[in-house]
């Protein structure tokens, strides 16, 4: 149950020994099963200054909370030993520390009960060091237990509370569209590449050709159900794809009945 119990990397490589040592105190304490994906977080966050111990539990994430005390707490979901949602829930009665989240498609449920039990973020897994890593330097998320709310067009996306509303109508998507979604808000008004796209979401150079397309065709769906909406997914062909939003005014259905066909 402690670091070296697992071997390296236990700590950021970069950014000191990730402990308390020498009046450096521990920025980040990452929970992930996953030995490629720790190692690569790790990486990442030293390369930035951040110190990172890892642990491969719940169980030892909660025993090194308590020792080292860190400024954040990432999690993987799913956890093993000890699930997520737990973790976040003793962390908050005993050792409160902002806790964050990331998971993939199979993470999802555990995810969500995390941030119902008080993790302040949903991100996702693989991890994206451009999305966490203001969090833990500027006190964006963590510090002040609210993620920042992003809204373009009528599109109303909740990063912590895992919510999307599109003209006050709530809609359920999985965690890859909600992701996808919110990378293209992020990035509204301008072409995004297939492999930006899919580095970013999927932490790899190239997918199965029609995935991406599939996905983006599940989220164009999703937005044209709401009935009015200003915002469409345009692909732009051979470069990528956009998240366009029209400023003009949109009628309602009740004062246009043709706005709702």
């Amino acid at each position: 149950m402690t670091p070296d119990a697992h071997g390296p990397p236990a700590t950021a490589p970069h950014g000191g020994s990730g402990s308390q040592e020498g009046g450096k105190a521990l920025d980040l304490l990452l929970a992930e099963p996953e030995e490629d994906l720790a190692r690569k977080a790790v990486s990442r966050f030293g390369a930035a200054g951040v110190t990172t111990l890892v642990c491969r539990d719940g169980a030892e994430a909660l025993l090194q909370v308590g020792a080292r005390h860190p400024r954040a707490v990432l999690l993987g979901a799913p956890l093993p030993v000890v699930g997520a949602a737990q973790v976040t829930e003793l962390i908050a009665k005993l050792h409160p520390v902002p806790v964050l989240v990331g998971a993939g498609p199979d993470g999802v449920a555990e995810a969500t009960a995390a941030v119902a039990a008080g993790a302040v973020a949903f991100v996702a897994r693989p991890y994206r060091a451009e999305e966490i890593l203001p969090m833990l330097t500027a006190g964006r998320a963590v510090g002040d237990g609210s993620a920042e709310l992003l809204v373009v067009g009528d599109i109303e996306l909740d990063p912590a509370g895992f919510h999307v509303y599109v003209r006050g109508r709530s809609l359920q998507l999985p965690v890859r569209e909600f992701m996808l979604l919110r990378y293209l808000m992020e990035r509204a008004g301008r072409v995004v590449s297939r492999r930006e796209i899919v580095l970013a979401l999927w932490g790899a150079e190239r997918l199965d050709s029609n995935t991406l397309t599939v996905h983006i065709r599940r989220v164009r769906s999703r937005l044209r159900e709401v009935p009015g909406s200003c915002c469409t997914i345009d692909a732009i062909r051979g470069m990528g794809y956009r998240l366009e939003c029209d400023p003009r005014p949109v009628q309602s259905p009740s004062a246009d009945p043709a706005s709702a066909v």
